[in-house]
């Protein structure tokens, strides 16, 4: 491996030891996500408890919560706990706005997430972050997991002449792109939103790559070719990269929240013709990405 790639991995992985006062915190990775213990999210978090599980948020960008018994109110307050909710789009007729139902089955022939995408990132405001409740696993007691891409880690294991070209480029995020193969429904607002390549998370100020396969459909300061050549380098670079990811191993009723700020996902469809459901809160962002913003405390 290239110093570069192993000197951003030594800064992530020397930082000082995580002290929390009234959770367990048990890393996935050195790099990538956290399962978190003793916590019942079907209560009110105390303001120690809300702090602790902010901090490893930033922290681990990826959080595991198991054996949790979750009323629709319980999911939505924890959300709340990090911002306004987001309402599904389009949003569900006769049920909860904020509350996006997710299964598969042997009737399903797609299934939501299959492919590494971050949510929503064709809007103007992207989501801050996700919280996925899964109820109902694959009777074969295994399949469906969930993985995770520290994009961070993306950016800085880049070599800094890729990271140079790449810093000061935009991209276009289409939500045309997540309906191939589909019709929109009639009415439905399309969003398209520029974006920059390499964006700075608004509460640390750390830098990250910010495309992804789902909705980025190109760099318009490159020529067509270019811009899908760049952009097929990128993508196949997340998608092959173990280093960069965490997997999620579900169990039933077990909520994961993740930073979609700074993470990609990918459900993986790997349990046809056998059913998986769950319930999904996102959570609206109050900033844009930005390649500029200054950190702050959340």
């Amino acid at each position: 491996m290239e110093q570069f790639a192993l000197d951003a991995i030594e800064r992530v992985t020397t930082r000082p030891p995580e002290v929390y006062d009234s959770i367990v915190v048990e890393p996935l990775t050195p790099l990538l996500g956290a399962e978190v213990f003793d916590l019942d999210l079907s209560k009110e978090l105390t303001p120690a408890e809300t702090d602790d599980v902010r901090r490893a948020f930033l922290t681990h960008h990826v959080l595991v919560f198991r054996d949790q018994d979750l009323s629709d109110e319980d999911h939505k307050r924890f959300a709340g706990l990090f911002g306004e909710l987001h309402p599904v789009t389009p949003p569900p007729p006769d049920s909860d706005p904020y509350i996006l139902e997710v299964s598969a089955n042997k009737n399903s022939r797609v299934v939501a997430g299959n492919g590494w995408h971050a949510d929503g990132t064709a809007d103007a405001l992207p989501s801050l972050g996700s919280m996925l409740y899964v109820t109902r696993t694959p009777e074969i007691g295994s399949g469906g997991d969930t993985l995770f891409a520290n994009m961070h880690l993306a950016y800085e294991m880049l070599s800094p002449p890729m990271r140079t070209f790449l810093d000061g480029l935009t991209a276009i995020h289409d939500g045309l792109l997540a309906w191939r193969g589909h019709t929109p429904p009639p009415g439905l607002v399309i969003p398209k939103t520029e974006h920059p390549v390499v964006v700075r998370h608004p509460d640390t100020g750390r830098q990250l790559l910010y495309v992804n396969g789902a909705y980025t459909s190109h760099i318009p300061q490159l020529s067509r070719g270019e811009s899908e050549a760049i952009l097929k380098t990128l993508y196949d670079y997340i998608a092959t990269t173990p280093l960069l990811h965490c997997r999620v191993r579900w169990t039933p009723n077990t909520l994961v929240l993740w930073d979609n700020r700074c993470v990609q996902h990918h459900a993986t469809w790997d349990y046809y013709p056998h059913t998986r459901y769950a319930r999904r809160v996102a959570i609206n962002s109050p900033t844009p990405p930005s390649a500029t913003t200054p950190p702050h405390t959340l």
